[in-house]
């Protein structure tokens, strides 16, 4: 099955094509201009230089967070176009899921942390249980402080939270934090559409007029807005 992948929960991007188990192409969007600008044109460049048409896709395979309000918003958007347009299956993989899904089968705790801002990081725990990953967590917005506190064995920390509060966990848990190296760090759009196929495979497809992003916790409007009316 010919898989597209996208993530846009983080500020760099990805677009990813798969076909069965080879991966086709799959291309960083970049962090100097917004998705919105880059998502489509990305995508036309990536099935030209596969020589696919749209047609050619059997179903599409979206990052739905946490991570970016924005970019979220942006890559939904549009997905459910594209979808609506051709007709097929849309899976949805949560971007946690997919930034565990890098590192390779390992006894080490495996711990995927997201930038959420406000000095926290969105996160959940993961183990390899047979060479199957399996979440052991609800995805959170924590602080790191918080997060160590949690951490009682070997841990890989991996994802762009590895760079903002690497160095605290580095001094805080020094004999438990190992980190991957920073190729790994991103969610990566033929990850995505890997992760998307098993779940088309399954029948387990998004409902395009219902599937909204994971955000964790509410937006900064929706915070000010309960602030202002708290009895609403």
């Amino acid at each position: 099955m010919k898989i597209l992948g996208i993530d846009t929960s983080t500020s760099c991007g990805s677009v990813g094509l798969i076909d069965d188990d080879s991966v086709i192409s799959d291309c960083l969007l970049g962090n100097s201009i917004t998705h919105s600008e880059r998502l489509l044109h990305s995508i036309e460049h990536v099935l030209k230089q596969s020589r696919w048409a749209i047609e050619d896709l059997d179903g599409w395979a979206i990052s739905l967070g946490p991570g970016s309000f924005t970019g979220l918003r942006i890559g939904v958007s549009t997905i459910k176009g594209l979808a609506f347009a051709t007709r097929k299956p849309v899976a949805g993989i949560p971007t946690l899921d997919a930034l565990a899904s890098n590192v390779s089968p390992t006894p080490y705790l495996i711990c995927p942390i997201l930038d959420a801002r406000k000095g926290e990081v969105y996160t959940a725990f993961y183990r390899y249980e047979e060479d199957t990953l399996k979440k052991l967590s609800a995805y959170q917005a924590i602080n790191p402080e918080h997060l160590t506190k949690k951490i009682e064995e070997k841990t890989i920390f991996l994802g762009t939270g590895a760079k903002t509060c690497g160095d605290y966990l580095r001094n805080a848990i020094p004999a438990l934090a190992t980190f991957v190296p920073g190729s790994l760090n991103l969610p990566r759009g033929a990850v995505i559409a890997r992760l998307g196929l098993e779940r088309i495979q399954r029948h387990e497809v998004l409902d395009l007029s219902t599937f909204t992003p994971i955000y964790v916790r509410a937006s900064e409007a929706e915070i000010k807005w309960k602030e202002k009316h708290p009895d609403s």
